[in-house]
């Protein structure tokens, strides 16, 4: 079945919109590019902003209306009296809604993985197909001593983060709200809380890995937490591996757009019952 007959959002041409949607107490800065295209809901990094895709939503081109957006408190977004990980999968709904917005394809790049993949996996009828970029990968890294390790790891930081703070750069937030919102996601990454959620996804989801490192792990933990997928995608026919890059977790959306952009490619293609859009 075509999937633009149920999909008015991309037959439309819209106005390209640049402001802030007001939601709960505070205020999020939203960029909608606009057209006719299927939209691409864009979900960042946990302390990153929208402008790290714009190298992905380059190589997409005009074809698809991308909007993008910052959390609370990062980039031009206001703060609020709650970060927590539930406010951050709500708010995707609030953009959405705000541009007038009923389906569309969703992708996330680490901590926005996550957020994307609990979307897809609620919305089965409005996800139109989903991209996770180096996140939402069931593992089990939070203990004691990684909670010890990250408290230490934003205090260390927060000299620095201060003083990037007026450039939008880092987060308009303390250091220790920095690290409860990392600690609650290794609470959410762990594979009896995340397993679930990926097994509940019934539409084409695609998966982008780095290599190597990210900012704050050490050896090997990275690679083990990736090698999580392979019982994911051996349960969920919907999810798979489309690529396994060169670049690191930190510098993905910079150095392998390309491979980025195809996902999305690969997974706008789809609609839920597999048959073609174009």
């Amino acid at each position: 079945m075509n999937s633009a007959a149920n999909n008015s959002n991309h037959t439309a041409n819209t106005p390209a919109w640049t402001g802030m949607v007001p939601v709960d107490d505070t205020a999020l800065a939203v960029t909608d590019t606009g057209g006719s295209g299927i939209p691409v809901i864009y979900c960042n990094g946990q302390f990153a902003t929208q402008g790290y895709w714009k190298r992905v939503i380059a190589d997409l081109g005009s074809g698809l209306r991308h909007i993008t957006f910052d959390e609370r408190a990062r980039g031009k977004s206001k703060t609020s009296a709650d970060y927590s990980f539930a406010t951050c999968v709500n708010d995707v709904d609030a953009v959405l809604a705000a541009r007038g917005v009923e389906r569309a394809v969703v992708i996330g790049w680490s901590y926005g993985a996550f957020v994307a993949a609990h979307w897809a996996s609620r919305n089965p009828q409005r996800c139109m197909g989903a991209v996770l970029v180096e996140g939402a990968q069931p593992h089990d890294w939070l203990d004691d001593a990684m909670e010890a390790r990250i408290r230490k790891l934003f205090k260390r930081l927060r000299p620095i983060t201060a003083l990037l703070r007026p450039t939008g750069l880092t987060p308009r937030m303390g250091a220790a709200q920095q690290a409860e919102c990392n600690i609650e996601l290794g609470k959410i990454a762990r594979e009896r809380e995340l397993g679930p959620v990926l097994d509940n996804i019934t539409v084409a989801t695609r998966y982008v890995l780095a290599s190597g490192a990210s900012l704050g792990s050490k050896g090997d933990e990275q690679e083990k937490i990736r090698a999580s997928l392979d019982a994911v995608t051996a349960r969920n026919q919907n999810i798979r591996i489309s690529a396994k890059v060169a670049s690191n977790h930190d510098h993905i959306l910079r150095k392998d757009f390309g491979a980025v952009a195809e996902a999305v490619r690969e997974a706008a293609a789809l609609d839920r019952d597999g048959s073609s859009i174009r």
